[in-house]
């Protein structure tokens, strides 16, 4: 129990550090290359962060654990917008433009639907729904690239990115080769400490999955989007939640089952993809309805993360 218990410290540590590696190096070679801070924002920064779901979620389809894959995912989602947005939002309201509710949170939700007819389908995500998913994926990316050049930068975010091209790009790409290699040696050790503590305390693969697994794959999102909030960035808090939300979805389930055929566990349809919809909706009525998220909303969003993990475990199933 003690190994185990460290292997998820050290699993948890590992991906956090390589979690802030791999994004503060996107982010220099986004900005190396021209693209703006909106773009960098929904996919650079959402992929950067949603990498340590994509290596717990393979690591544990392939060691046959579909039961924390499935609920890794789907509990990453339910923390990002439950935990992540509702501290990010006591700590500094956040406000949204209509633009960004309409496409970007709009189509979060109508990918969370489309997400469950292929999971109720025989239990089972396949490599052809796999396929589709990856290419709902390149839709979303090819969609954000073409605002690249939409989009105006300020005179500070041109002087960060006149700054970003002064380091070797050699160098960024080595501190993200760096940081995917955390990320892997984190997912490897947090996936294996918790299904060993899993199984010794009589909690499925599933709630570990939901939970623990969830939340420490998670860490880069709340670690960038705090920062973010303190310094009231409120559209990079959004745009990280939300991108890594879909990313989610896409890739994660769209390259795990591409390489991987994933079994769905029917507990996961019903009840935690529920959850999943439902806080999903909640966020974007919240910000259509007036725009921002408020304290108060902030500690709604929070507790309701809270209840769902407290039910977790005092069902342990």
């Amino acid at each position: 129990m003690l190994i185990s218990a460290l292997l998820v410290i050290v699993g948890i540590a590992l991906l956090y550090f390589g979690g802030e590696l791999l994004v503060e190096n996107s982010i220099r070679l986004a900005k190396a290359f021209g693209v703006s801070s909106l773009v960098i924002g929904l996919t650079v920064v959402a992929f950067a962060t949603s990498a340590p779901e994509l290596a717990a979620t393979l690591t544990a389809a392939f060691k046959g654990a579909p039961e924390m894959a499935i609920g890794n995912v789907l509990g990453s989602n339910v923390a990002n917008l439950g935990l992540i947005l509702g501290v990010s939002a006591i700590i500094f309201p956040l406000y949204a433009t209509v633009r960004f509710i309409r496409r970007e949170v709009a189509f979060m939700v109508f990918v969370t639907i489309v997400i469950y007819p292929l999971m109720a389908t025989g239990l089972h995500l396949s490599r052809l729904e796999g396929l589709l998913l990856v290419g709902l994926l390149g839709v979303f990316i090819a969609t954000q690239m073409r605002e690249t050049g939409t989009e105006s930068e300020t005179a500070d975010e041109e002087a960060e990115g006149e700054a970003a091209g002064e380091r070797p790009v050699w160098l960024s790409l080595l501190g993200v080769a760096v940081g995917v290699g955390l990320l892997v040696g984190g997912a490897y050790a947090l996936v294996e400490g918790a299904s060993t503590i899993a199984r010794s305390l009589g909690v499925s693969d599933r709630v570990i999955g939901l939970t623990l697994v969830a939340l420490g794959t998670s860490l880069p999102e709340l670690a960038a989007a705090i920062a973010a909030a303190r310094r009231h960035e409120g559209d990079l808090v959004l745009g990280n939640v939300i991108g890594s939300n879909i990313f989610n979805l896409l890739c994660i389930l769209g390259f795990t089952s591409l390489a991987h055929p994933i079994d769905v566990p029917a507990k996961a349809l019903a009840l935690d993809f529920w959850v999943v919809l439902a806080i999903s909706v909640l966020v974007l009525i919240a910000l259509a309805t007036q725009r921002r998220l408020v304290r108060f909303e902030g500690a709604i969003l929070l507790a309701l993360y809270l209840g769902y993990m407290i039910f977790l475990y005092w069902a342990k199933g």
